[in-house]
């Protein structure tokens, strides 16, 4: 087991999936440049997350699906691996998922996860409700785990992650300013309280009705603050050093 470089990519929302793109190609080299082995996106990075219940079904696609193959493609061109939020298509033609993978800078599919807490009238008039306990997978020697945004908030699923021998939990976030003690208070004690490492990568900016907070924050498994961002757009790098093998 080696050091993990992350990267955590602080940003807005972009107007269209192709420009998204463009800017997380940018982003991974960029992320690549300065040392990280894994770049960390917000919750729905492709798509926005406040788009409407028909722009999120019409957007929505299946987990092998155009945007994860040009995800692949960045992920291999910048041998970086990518964790990324975006709307999976539902398999029985219901709301589509907001869901979260990660893929290995070989362009492999290598972690996946559907929100399971749906946060608010918004996020229940886009998406169904994943019904899966996530499960960690293993990447260079670390077990790590996803979740996204309100997920991260119930004591119960963290733990639930972390008795599988979790190491590192990643979580794409589209958090609002009105709720900035997610980031500064719960990210920090649910590290503390598993004794695991917590990235959660927020956005920033507007999207209609809403303010979102930024603070992204790499939590220390001892509840330390590894590394934190303010509230504009940026890349957040921080090192986990190795876990003690018991």
């Amino acid at each position: 087991m080696e050091a993990l470089t992350l990267a955590l990519w602080q940003t807005p929302y972009f107007p269209t999936v192709a420009e998204a793109l463009q800017r997380l190609d940018e982003t991974a080299a960029l992320a690549r440049a300065q040392g990280a082995d894994l770049l960390v996106t917000t919750e729905m990075a492709l798509t926005g997350y406040a788009i409407g219940p028909e722009r999120a079904a019409a957007l929505a696609e299946p987990a092998d699906g155009p945007m994860a193959r040009a995800v692949a493609r960045t992920a291999r061109s910048h041998r970086i691996a990518i964790a990324y939020g975006y709307p999976e298509q539902h398999p029985d033609g219901g709301r589509p998922f907001n869901a979260t993978q990660c893929i290995a800078a070989n362009g492999h599919r290598i972690g996946h996860h559907r929100k399971t807490h749906l946060f608010g009238d918004m996020d229940r008039a886009q998406f169904s409700a994943g019904d899966v306990t996530s499960r960690p997978f293993t990447w260079r020697g670390w077990r790590l785990g996803l979740l996204i945004c309100y997920d991260v908030e119930f004591p119960g699923t963290v733990r639930a992650l972390a008795q599988h021998g979790l190491d590192a939990l990643l979580v794409p976030t589209a958090n609002m300013r009105e709720f900035d003690e997610v980031p500064l208070q719960m990210v920090p004690d649910r590290a503390r309280d598993n004794g695991i490492f917590v990235a959660y990568a927020n956005a920033c900016g507007r999207e209609p009705g809403l303010r979102y907070g930024g603070l992204s924050t790499v939590a220390a498994p001892d509840g330390g603050c590894l590394a934190r961002a303010g509230r504009s757009a940026g890349l957040l790098v921080a090192t986990l050093p190795p876990r003690v093998q018991k």
